[in-house]
């Protein structure tokens, strides 16, 4: 399993950029429950809270594709640093209004800046993936390593957040996650000699969102986050009704464990059938993994149910970012991506939405039905759209 990762850092700066954007990333994983918890926490009210956590992955699902045009047009290290300060100045704001009690309307508006000036760093970084080793096998396992990564940091996120907030204040997760935000990302920009060239854009080039493969991707994509938010913000309610609140995290953390797992053994393999298959398959089989979590009632066992339920996890976003990349023009790198993350945003604002008011009213394992039938629509979508995420000149039926 290890043997394609070897010599995948071999090229200069390349340690440093993958450092510095796992740091940057790391509040994509533990803003969202830390939010949760602290507006739980203090207004003892999840609905108040899943609309918090919606209204700023709302604000990112709507900015990110712009924040991602700016970049391919000025380049990440004139973009990334005003953005950072910014969003530490909203996130400080949003902690400092909920801890004076202020009205609830001051949470939503400075959400929706925390949410505005968020950057999706691992677009970032995969588009530095692509400029290194775009058009190569390796390629396929260096977007591997990022789903990889992005699960390091949903396994360690939530459970980092969860503890803080529960063992030593409820504010000190979001503070460890700005800290994280500024750190990496500063030293994300710091790095010019990685970072993809500047694109002009082409008269009429558009967005890549009108190119229909990726249209169906940022749908796929649309669902998927409904079903993260979802099981974010359910998990939660599931521990405190089993009086178990401070294992939520470690709960969230076994999801992404299963597709830590499964993005690793997915790198290391050589794959002869195509990217739309290996797609459609992962999303078939993330649909059936989820179905076991509505019915199981003891947390331990809920956290082996969502582990199986994570195996699916990263084979789909490793098809899912490497059929953009395929798909999107070069010089349109960046917004493309983030497109992906945007609807990804999109998604997971409206199943924490979803998840807080079904909760609320039917339980959190009922709730879960939610998750599933996210998962349905994404497989219908899939299987619908498949004919449209054939890569335009591909090689090898395995490349299209």
């Amino acid at each position: 399993m290890v043997g394609p990762y070897r010599g995948l850092f071999e090229r200069p700066g390349v340690k440093a950029f993958v450092l510095a954007g796992l740091i940057g990333r790391m509040p994509m994983s533990m803003l969202g429950i830390g939010v949760i918890l602290l507006i739980s926490t203090l207004t003892q009210s999840y609905a108040t809270a899943g609309a918090v956590a919606a209204t700023t992955n709302l604000a990112f699902a709507v900015a990110a594709p712009l924040s991602g045009r700016l970049v391919d047009r000025f380049g990440q290290g004139r973009v990334i640093p005003p953005f950072a300060v910014l969003n530490a100045l909203a996130l400080s704001a949003l902690m400092i209004f909920a801890g004076w009690g202020l009205p609830d309307w001051t949470y939503y508006l400075s959400g929706l800046v925390v949410g505005a000036t968020s950057l999706s760093i691992g677009s970032m970084v995969r588009a530095r993936w692509s400029v290194i080793y775009g058009g190569s096998g390796r390629l396929h396992t260096a977007f591997a390593f990022e789903s990889v990564a992005d699960e390091v940091v949903f396994v360690t996120g939530p459970a980092l957040v969860t503890v803080l907030a529960t063992a030593v204040n409820p504010y000190a997760g979001l503070i460890v996650a700005m800290l994280c935000m500024l750190g990496g990302c500063l030293a994300l920009a710091a790095q010019r000699g990685t970072q993809p060239p500047v694109q002009e854009l082409k008269s009429g080039s558009g967005t890549p969102i009108l190119i229909p493969g990726v249209t169906v991707l940022a749908a796929v994509a649309l669902a998927l986050g409904a079903i993260f938010g979802s099981v974010d913000l359910i998990t939660v309610a599931f521990a405190e009704e089993h009086g178990v609140k401070g294992v939520a995290g470690f709960l969230l953390a076994a999801f992404a464990g299963g597709s830590m797992v499964s993005g690793l053994w997915f790198g290391s393999r050589r794959w002869r059938i195509s990217l739309r298959a290996r797609f459609v398959r992962a999303l078939a089989l993330f649909a059936i993994g989820l179905v076991p979590i509505m019915f199981v009632g003891h947390p331990w066992i809920m956290a082996g149910a969502l582990f199986l339920a994570g195996f699916a996890i990263s084979p789909t976003l490793i098809t899912c970012f490497s059929l953009t990349e395929r798909l999107v023009p070069q010089s349109l790198l960046t917004e493309g991506m983030a497109w992906i993350s945007t609807a990804i945003g999109f998604g997971v604002s409206a199943g924490s939405w979803a998840g807080g008011r079904l909760t609320e009213a039917y339980g959190a394992s009922a709730a879960y039905g939610f998750s599933v039938a996210a998962a349905v629509v994404a497989v219908t979508i899939g299987i619908g759209g498949s004919g449209l995420l054939r890569v335009p000149g591909a090689a090898s039926p395995a490349e299209s």
